[in-house]
C-alpha cells in the first residue's frame, strides 16, 4: 500500500521533472547562444549557411513586394498584367488621379513619421561606411512600405531601394542578433542587398557583384562564397513564385570597329546624360524646398505632375520595368524617343524631389536604353550601321545605370546574365567603364553618394571609415591632466612643479576656463636665454591658446590640427565658447592608436 510520503514525493517530481527540463533547455539554449559567435568567426561553413538563410529572406522580400506592386497596379490603373508603364493605354483620369492620391499617402505618412522624431533612414551604404553594418529595421520596414505606396501609385521611381533595404537590415539584424564581428557584419549586408538585387533581376552574378562594387566595396575570397550563394537562393525563392522575363534575342557575331567607335561615344554620352538626371532630382528638391508648398502636399503636388506627363505615355509611370521590355522590341521614331527620355527624366527627378520613395536604378535603365535605340536611329540614317539597334541599345541601358548606380562589372554581368551574348558583353564591359570613368572624373559621385554629399556627408563609396570616425578625440584623450592657474607666478609654478616631476601644466583663467599649456622645461629656462625682460607670471610662457580639440572630433581632424598648429600636445575642452578642461591629447599616442586600429581593420578584411 502506497504511503502518503511516497505519493507527496511522487507528486514533487512530476512537478520538477518540466521545470527541471525548461532549465536544462534555457542553459543549452544560452551556450550555444555564446558559443555561436565564436563557430561564426572559425568556422566558414556557418557563414555561407547564414548567408543562405539572408538570401532566402530577401528572395521572399522581393517576391512579395513584386506581388504587393502588381496588385496595386491591377487595382488603381486597371492592368490585367505586370506593370503599369508597360500598358498601351491607361484611363485618363487613373493616370493622373492616382499618383495625386499617392502623395497625399506619401504626405500622411510624413506628417506622422515627423510627429514621432524619425529622421533619415540609414541606407545600405551609409550603413556599411559609417556604421559598420547596423541598420535600423523598424526605419527599413518604413522605407520599404513607402516605396511600395509610391511605386504602387505611379510614381516614377524604382522599388530596388526598398528590394535593398529590406535585404541589408533582414541581414544586419541576423547578424546583430548572433554577434557576429564588424567585418562579418558589413559583409552579410552585402548578402542581403545581393540577394534582392539578384532576386530583382533573376541574376545571381549581378546580384553578386552589385555587393563587391557597392556595398562591400572590396572583394575577398572569404567573402564570395557567402555573397554568391546568398544570390542564388534568393534567385532560387523568386523562381518558384514567379516567371522570370529576360530578355531574348539572337547576337553572336562579333562588333566591328566602327562599332566600337560607337560604343565609346555612348559611354560618354550616357555618362553626361547620367550627371544631368542626378543634378535634375536636386534641382526637383531644391524647387520643391523653396516653394511655399507645404510639406505634405508636396508629393501630391509632385503626382500632379507625374500624372499629367502619363497621358502623353504611360512610360512615365511606376519604374519603368515593363516599357523597357516592351520598348526593346517596339520601333519608334526618333522624336517619340526624344519625348520618352525627356519626360522619363522629368518624371523621375519630380517624383524624387517631391518626397516619393524610390531609386533610379530601373528608371536608368529605361532611360538608357531608349537614348540608345535613339542613337541607332541617327547612326543608321547618317552612317550605315549594321548592327540591331536592340544591341546599342543594351550598351545604353547599361552605360546609363552604371552613370547613375555605379558598378561597371555589375551591369556588364546584367547585360551577360539578361542576353546570354559575350560579345555584347564585351561591349558593354567598355561602355561602362568609359562611363564610370567619365563620372568620376568629371562630377565625382554616383545617385547614392551624391545625396550624401547634398546632406553634408563625405561618403564616397561603402568603404569603411566608420571606425574612423568612432576613434574620436574623447575616446583617445588623457582625463589626469593637472591645471593651475594662470596667474602663478614663476617662481610658484617652479616650487609646484620640479624639475623631472611633470612634462606639462594646463593653465585656466579665474572662471576655470583654458588659457594655454606650459612645458615645465621652458619654466625651468626662463632665464636662461639672456632675455632683455624678465618672465614673471608663468602665464607670459603659455603655448597654443587657442589651438583645442573637441570630444567629438575624429582622428583624422585631430590628426589636421596636429599639423596646422605644429606642436605636440593639444587640450580637449567641451566647447569653443565654455572652454573646460577635459582633457589632453599627445600627436604621437593619437597616431599610435591609429595605427593600431588600421592594423586591425586590415587584419578583419583580409583574414590574416
Amino acid at each position: 500500500m502506497t504511503s502518503v510520503a511516497d505519493t507527496l514525493s511522487a507528486r514533487t517530481a512530476s512537478r520538477t521533472r518540466p521545470q527541471r527540463l525548461r532549465r536544462n533547455g534555457r542553459a543549452a539554449y544560452l551556450r550555444f547562444r555564446r558559443n555561436l559567435p565564436r563557430l561564426l568567426r572559425s568556422d566558414d561553413i556557418s557563414l555561407v549557411l547564414l548567408a543562405a538563410l539572408i538570401g532566402v529572406g530577401a528572395g521572399l522580400l522581393v517576391t512579395a513586394m513584386v506581388g504587393v506592386s502588381k496588385a496595386l497596379h491591377a487595382a488603381f490603373f486597371a492592368t490585367r498584367h505586370g506593370e503599369v508603364s508597360g500598358a498601351v493605354f491607361v484611363d485618363p483620369l487613373r493616370a493622373v488621379g492616382m499618383p495625386v492620391l499617392g502623395g497625399l499617402v506619401m504626405g500622411a505618412i510624413g506628417l506622422l513619421l515627423a510627429r514621432r522624431g524619425r529622421g533619415t533612414v540609414v541606407d545600405p551604404v551609409e550603413a556599411n561606411a559609417l556604421h559598420g553594418g547596423r541598420l535600423s529595421l523598424k526605419d527599413s520596414l518604413i522605407l520599404v512600405v513607402q516605396t511600395m505606396v509610391s511605386n504602387g501609385f505611379g510614381a516614377s521611381v524604382g522599388m530596388e531601394a526598398g528590394y535593398t533595404q529590406g535585404g541589408a537590415a533582414f541581414a544586419s539584424g541576423l547578424g546583430r542578433l548572433l554577434r557576429v564581428r564588424r567585418a562579418d557584419l558589413r559583409m552579410l549586408v552585402g548578402c542581403g542587398t545581393a540577394g534582392a538585387i539578384a532576386a530583382a533581376f533573376d541574376a545571381p552574378l549581378t546580384g553578386a557583384f552589385y555587393a563587391f562594387e557597392l556595398i562591400i566595396v572590396t572583394y575577398t575570397v572569404g567573402s564570395l562564397a557567402p555573397v554568391v550563394v546568398a544570390s542564388i537562393c534568393a534567385v532560387g525563392v523568386t523562381r518558384l513564385f514567379l516567371t522570370p522575363v529576360t530578355l531574348q534575342f539572337g547576337f553572336s557575331g562579333p562588333l566591328s570597329g566602327s562599332d566600337y567607335v560607337l560604343v565609346m561615344i555612348m559611354g560618354i554620352l550616357c555618362a553626361g546624360l547620367g550627371i544631368v538626371l542626378m543634378r535634375g532630382v536636386a534641382l526637383a528638391e531644391s524647387l520643391f524646398r523653396r516653394s511655399r508648398i507645404p510639406l505634405a502636399l508636396r508629393p501630391a503636388v509632385g503626382g500632379l505632375l507625374v500624372g499629367l506627363m502619363a497621358l502623353v505615355t504611360p512610360a512615365v509611370l511606376s519604374s519603368g520595368h515593363s516599357a523597357l521590355h516592351v520598348g526593346f522590341d517596339a520601333y519608334y521614331p526618333a522624336g517619340f524617343l526624344v519625348l520618352v527620355i525627356v519626360l522619363k527624366s522629368l518624371a523621375s527627378a519630380i517624383s524624387i524631389g517631391s518626397g516619393f520613395r524610390g531609386g533610379l536604378f530601373f528608371a536608368s535603365l529605361f532611360i538608357g536604353a531608349m537614348f540608345g535605340k535613339l542613337v541607332a536611329v541617327i547612326w543608321i540614317t547618317g552612317f550605315g550601321l549594321q548592327t540591331p539597334s536592340v544591341v546599342i541599345a543594351v550598351i545604353g541601358m547599361s552605360a546609363m545605370a552604371t552613370a547613375v548606380v555605379g558598378g561597371p562589372l555589375t551591369m556588364s554581368f546584367l547585360a551577360l546574365e539578361t542576353t546570354g551574348s559575350l560579345p555584347l558583353t564585351v561591349a558593354v564591359l567598355a561602355a561602362s567603364v568609359l562611363s564610370s570613368m567619365t563620372v568620376r572624373r568629371t562630377f565625382g559621385y554616383s545617385f547614392a553618394t551624391w545625396r550624401f554629399h547634398l546632406r553634408g556627408e563625405t561618403i564616397r563609396s561603402a568603404a569603411d571609415i566608420g571606425w574612423m570616425r568612432e576613434l574620436s578625440v574623447g575616446r583617445m584623450m588623457r582625463r589626469d591632466v593637472r591645471t593651475v592657474p594662470a596667474t602663478l607666478t614663476l617662481e610658484q609654478f617652479r616650487r609646484d612643479f620640479p624639475l623631472g616631476a611633470n612634462q606639462r601644466a594646463v593653465l585656466v583663467d579665474e572662471l576655470g576656463r583654458y588659457a594655454g599649456i606650459v612645458l615645465v622645461a621652458d619654466a625651468y629656462g626662463a632665464d636662461a636665454h639672456g632675455a632683455d625682460v624678465a618672465v614673471e607670471a608663468i602665464a607670459e610662457l603659455a603655448r597654443n591658446r587657442k589651438d583645442v580639440l573637441l570630444p567629438h572630433m575624429n582622428i583624422r581632424e585631430a590628426a589636421s590640427l596636429f599639423a596646422t598648429s605644429q606642436t605636440e600636445e593639444l587640450v580637449v575642452v567641451d566647447g569653443r565658447e565654455s572652454l573646460r578642461v577635459l582633457g589632453l591629447l599627445t600627436e604621437q599616442f593619437a597616431l599610435r592608436r591609429y595605427n593600431a586600429e588600421l592594423d586591425r581593420q586590415s587584419r578583419d578584411l583580409t583574414g590574416i
